[in-house]
């Protein structure tokens, strides 16, 4: 029976239950098969597909249990993982205006609904635009112990922004330092709640954030973020460059505005080019994440803070985010793991 269930291929992958070394146990109790699978990755949202496979491989009926057992993976040498927070996940993509950020806030609503514990930073500080983007603009981060707790948003995102902190018609006019002291202050005085994967959403551009990223912040993996447009590929280069000079991996590429959809008549325009992100990826020898089209509702979701909902009501858009969070990670259950905070801190003092 375990030889039965081992060999299932988990729906959306093309792993099985065994090489995951997933099954705990399947015991018959009371006429039915109960079954307790555990995962280093989110598969809440597979719990239906997953039971409907092993009944109809094993012809019983089946009690399943899931268990999702998420851990932290390994970051930069030296670098110990944050209180609360077990993978960083950058997200960037060279260039601005390509939709960075709104990649970011549908990543983390998708990798939400399939089950895991969700945190958003929004690193941008010259424009900061996840508060907005994920419904919670109008609140404001409370405080514990000098201590402050992340906004959370309807989909139980938990969100860090200096943008809570600032007058919204305020320009931010600060140097390289205040803004790499400000970006340390948000993660590292945020008292985040266990979370799994925290998508860092980063400015455009190779400069003191970025720096400040690889040096201090522990970084899991990255994103990059490009449409097909030559002058975009060329920034989006310069972001893998730096990712790849400082030691973080690159869990993928991902192509925005890839086609542009008539609302009226449903044709098809590659208004940017095509397939210029699907051709950088291969060319890395990276995943292409997904290739997502230029869409008037994932606008009007932005806009008006409502992933959420967007992901609700237009199934194949909510597919593709669903398809790339579900890639990255099982790109991070495939790292090592992070020991760092499991050693005590060595001092040592010279004595006179």
């Amino acid at each position: 029976m375990n030889q039965i269930i081992n060999n299932i291929v988990i729906p959306h992958t093309n792993r099985t239950i065994g090489s995951e070394k997933a099954l705990i146990s399947a015991e018959e109790c009371s006429g039915s098969l109960k079954v307790v699978l555990q995962f280093g990755f989110p598969v809440a949202f597979l719990a239906n597909e997953l039971r409907q496979q092993i009944t109809q491989h094993t012809g019983q009926s089946v009690e399943l249990e899931i268990r999702q057992h998420i851990l932290a993976h390994k970051v930069q040498a030296g670098i110990a993982t944050i209180e609360g927070v077990k993978n960083i996940i950058a997200v960037a993509s060279g260039k601005g205006g390509v939709g960075k950020s709104t990649t970011t806030a549908n990543l983390a609503t998708a990798m939400a609904k399939m089950g895991a514990r969700v945190g958003v930073l929004d690193a941008d500080l010259y424009g900061p635009s996840q508060p907005t983007m994920l419904g919670v603009a109008m609140q404001q981060p409370q405080q514990r112990d000098n201590r402050m707790i992340p906004v959370q948003n309807a989909d139980g995102i938990q969100v860090m922004s200096i943008g809570f902190l600032i007058d919204p018609d305020q320009a931010v006019v600060w140097r390289g330092p205040m803004v790499s002291q400000a970006l340390q202050q948000l993660l590292f005085q945020s008292q985040w709640d266990n979370v799994d994967y925290l998508f860092v959403d980063l400015p455009p551009g190779t400069g003191d954030i970025q720096l400040t990223l690889s040096q201090k912040i522990p970084v899991t993996g990255s994103i990059v973020v490009t449409t097909p447009q030559d002058i975009a590929l060329i920034d989006a280069r310069k972001a893998i460059d730096m990712f790849n000079k400082v030691n973080i991996p690159i869990m993928g590429v991902l192509e925005n505005m890839s086609v542009h959809i008539c609302s009226h008549c449903g044709h098809h325009e590659a208004i940017f080019g095509t397939d210029g992100g699907k051709e950088l990826a291969n060319k890395l020898n990276v995943p292409l994440l997904g290739q997502l089209p230029l869409s008037l509702p994932v606008r009007e979701a932005m806009d008006a803070g409502t992933a959420g909902n967007l992901h609700a009501q237009y199934e194949k858009i909510a597919q593709i985010y669903q398809d790339a969070a579900l890639s990255v990670a099982l790109a991070i259950a495939d790292k090592g793991q992070d020991f760092s905070n499991r050693f005590p801190k060595i001092i040592v003092e010279s004595q006179k």
